[in-house]
């Protein structure tokens, strides 16, 4: 396993850390009244936002999967028109679970839904840009020991970190203790993000530390 491409890995995720703590920061120098916790509904989108234009720009730049075949016009269309639809079926699917986990399914529609656009940005956007529309390859990637490079690996384990953080959000919601990030999704939100902070930072050390075995395997 080549060293630059676990660098290459590191600056792509580092990039998206980043992002994040753009979005919480710089908002508040345009918007009057801007913070994460009192117009928390704005900064998810601007989250959102900012998390997915950074992907595909990475994607673009470091073309992790590039296919050596040259494709047409009509098919780059076709894909990316599935790469929405699948991600708009990702936002609904992500709003069920999270109304059948015990979220409001009439009130705070909105709210539920954005939690829902953030989830899909951190775990499917990743895979649309990564594996494209395939559902087949998101299978082998989320297997065992289905990973095939570092950027699948560390697909892996920033969605799965995302997931386990907004589950772990949830814990304090129902306390009585009256703190303003326990409104709904406040904590399950920031529970997803930090979820997703940690997974890109963890992924290239854990990468880096296993990397003689993580060859051997996709060989």
């Amino acid at each position: 396993m080549r060293e630059a491409e676990i660098r290459r890995l590191l600056a792509a995720n580092l990039l998206c850390a980043l992002s994040i703590v753009l979005a919480a920061v710089l908002p508040a120098f345009f918007l009057d009244g801007f913070s994460v916790l009192g117009t928390h509904l704005t900064w998810l989108c601007v989250c959102s936002v900012c998390v997915a234009t950074l992907n595909i720009i990475l994607h673009l730049v470091f073309k992790p999967n590039q296919s050596p075949k040259r494709r047409s016009f009509a098919h780059k269309i076709s894909r990316f028109l599935k790469c929405c639809i699948y991600f708009f079926m990702s936002c609904i699917l992500f709003h069920a679970i999270i109304v059948l986990y015990g979220a409001p399914l009439i009130e705070l529609v909105t709210e539920t839904f954005l939690l829902a656009v953030l989830l899909s940005t951190f775990t499917t956007l990743q895979c649309l840009c990564l594996l494209g529309p395939n559902i087949q390859a998101w299978i082998r990637v989320f297997s065992k020991n289905g990973a095939m490079s570092v950027w699948e690996s560390s697909l892996q384990m920033t969605s799965m970190c995302s997931i386990l953080g907004a589950w772990f959000g949830a814990f304090p919601i129902p306390l009585d203790w009256d703190r303003p990030w326990q409104v709904w999704p406040i904590s399950c939100s920031l529970g997803a993000t930090f979820g997703y902070m940690a997974g890109l930072i963890i992924a290239p050390l854990w990468i880096h530390w296993n990397r003689k075995q993580l060859t051997y395997k996709s060989r």
